[in-house]
């Protein structure tokens, strides 16, 4: 359902979703969630990847959420798949300059109250128990998301771990998102996936191209942008490269996201690093989303190139 906002207006230009009149915990089949709720049809119609609702869960009190379980799981997560550092930072943060919290990881997680830190624990698919639990969460989603788009592939679980008052500086990520807060409060920003003011087609196609995640907060942007806040019980959809910035509040947080692609957001990732290839032979190809003719036609060219390279690559 659309939560309330305040402090913000939302920009003519940003859809804004229905609120859910109907049994807010039904799948289409008629089946009740049970790990999610307030999953309903309308707000999957109307606002799946376009704009930000709410649902709700039952994980607050999950045993894999205690501190315990996460120094475990962090103790045995590859050191590619846990990100952490510093949590005072400010909305804006050069990637390059974020400050180290001088702890180790199970430290910094012991110490989590008090030690000004933030962390990411990526990829928690890889342990079963957590995988278990993501493929549980998302199941539950899938029916929802196949209503705008099929396919749901690259199924991914993060864990952030935060201390009060912590910032997530302000950035885009590639993949469409639910992200459940488990213990704590936080405050979320997010502005239109769609608005050029803020996100630039540019900056879209740099991100899909391996371009760093940050980006420039600049405050003539908050009156085009909805706040969020979130309590534990509480989830919030971010659609993909929907710009937003995240504080703590005064407690502890745990939050897990549990993200997917469909193949309407793969192939839009594809068009957008196909129009940063054009731009940089000098081209100016149409916005993704802008012309759906020229879209067509460059997917059936990627299509096409991808087909040559495989039968190249079988030929050697």
């Amino acid at each position: 359902m659309l939560p309330t906002t305040t402090s913000a207006t939302v920009s003519a230009t940003q859809h804004v979703c229905v609120s859910c009149t109907g049994d807010c915990d039904k799948k289409p089949d008629g089946g009740n969630a049970s790990l999610l709720s307030n999953l309903n049809n309308d707000d999957f119609s109307n606002c799946f990847n376009r704009s930000p609702f709410k649902i709700g869960h039952q994980l607050s009190q999950h045993d894999l959420f205690s501190l315990s379980s996460l120094i475990e799981l962090s103790k045995e997560m590859p050191a590619d798949s846990v990100e952490y550092n510093a949590g005072d930072l400010p909305v804006t943060q050069n990637p390059d300059e974020t400050p180290q919290n001088g702890l180790s990881i199970t430290d910094t997680i012991e110490r989590i109250e008090k030690c000004d830190s933030w962390m990411v624990l990526k990829n928690i698919e890889q342990n079963p128990q957590y995988n278990e639990l993501l493929e549980t969460c998302l199941a539950e989603v899938k029916p929802f998301a196949e209503l705008v788009s099929e396919g749901m592939t690259h199924k991914q679980g993060f864990i952030f771990i935060s201390s009060p008052g912590s910032m997530t500086p302000f950035h885009v990520d590639p993949e469409n998102n639910f992200l459940l807060q488990i213990r704590g409060t936080k405050e979320v920003w997010m502005f239109g996936q769609d608005d050029r003011v803020v996100l630039s087609e540019e900056q879209i196609e740099d991100f899909f191209s391996g371009a760093h995640r940050n980006l420039e907060f600049k405050e003539s942007y908050r009156e085009r942008g909805q706040k969020f806040d979130l309590l534990p019980g509480e989830g919030l959809h971010f659609p993909v490269v929907a710009p937003h910035y995240v504080q703590n509040g005064p407690e502890v947080s745990i939050s897990f996201s549990i993200t997917f692609q469909t193949q309407d957001s793969a192939e839009r990732q594809s068009l957008h690093r196909f129009n940063r290839q054009m731009r940089k032979l000098g081209l100016s190809p149409s916005n993704v989303g802008e012309n759906l003719a020229a879209d067509a036609r460059k997917k059936t060219l990627l299509s096409v190139m991808r087909s040559a390279k495989r039968i190249v690559k079988r030929s050697h």
